[in-house]
């Protein structure tokens, strides 16, 4: 005897579907793994390696964390003093639009390292 079902209503249907739907969303994870896992640490290193920014803040981020070594100023003065030293390294270098050096494009800085609250 024969099946009287279309084949929509048939399993084999239903596995067609289920790989569909699997398929296309694998696609879209594929597509957008960037925004959902984040550039890669090398990608970023390699990104930042040649912005003056970036190594201009540096510097001054080693010579913070060498006065706090030690002992000239405290590490709540280091971060008032990484602040100015970014604000002082955009002004210089002009600087790009995003976040604090090392993060993606785009990200807001950590608390410290913002322009001043008005």
């Amino acid at each position: 005897m024969q099946d009287q079902r279309g084949f929509i209503d048939r399993p084999a249907a239903r596995i067609l579907a289920g790989c569909v739907f699997l398929g296309a969303f694998g696609l879209l994870g594929f597509l957008y793994r960037d925004m959902i896992f984040g550039p890669s640490a090398a990608a970023v290193a390699a990104a930042n390696a040649d912005d003056p920014f970036v190594q201009c803040f540096a510097e001054r981020s080693g010579q913070i964390d060498q006065m706090v070594k030690d002992g000239m100023v405290k590490p709540e003065q280091a971060d008032q003093f990484r602040g100015r030293a970014e604000a002082m390294c955009r002004a210089q270098t002009g600087g790009r639009a995003g976040g604090p050096p090392g993060g993606p494009p785009g990200t807001r800085p950590p608390p410290g390292f913002g322009p001043p609250p008005k």
